[in-house]
């Protein structure tokens, strides 16, 4: 038997929804206004797919024993930028805003200008263009 199911959205846990609004905004993503203070946002990404973030107390209505995780998740997510120069502004803009860098930009050997950066739960997010 095969399943038929589509990937419709991907979901975070977050800390602080209004951190990670901001973060997310600076990454051109469509967050609607006034959900800084919402339980649960969604932003519809180019193609349909939606990404989703819950605050803490969601995520402990729907599982009682769960655990905020110490450190960042086993999900990563990855934004392409324009071109090389974007890759490097994008970075420069995150982590002059505070956000930590994990990755400087740099030349990867598969042919893109690659960086890494983590918003504000600690969830790595690449930001990447062909070279």
């Amino acid at each position: 038997m095969t399943i038929e199911a589509k990937l419709d959205a991907i979901g975070q846990v977050v800390g602080d929804m209004a951190a990670t609004c901001a973060f997310y905004r600076m990454l051109g993503l469509a967050i609607p206004d006034g959900a800084e203070s919402a339980r649960h946002v969604e932003a519809t990404l180019p193609g349909g797919l939606r990404l989703m973030f819950d605050t803490e107390d969601v995520a402990l209505s729907l599982d009682p024993d769960w655990v905020p995780p110490v450190t960042g998740g086993r999900v990563g997510l990855a934004f392409l930028l324009p071109d090389p120069a974007g890759v490097d502004a994008a970075y420069a803009e995150l982590t002059g805003a505070g956000h930590p860098g994990e990755r400087e930009p740099f030349d990867a050997p598969w042919g893109q200008r690659y960086a890494s950066v983590l918003d504000p739960d600690g969830t790595t997010v690449d930001l990447f263009a062909p070279s």
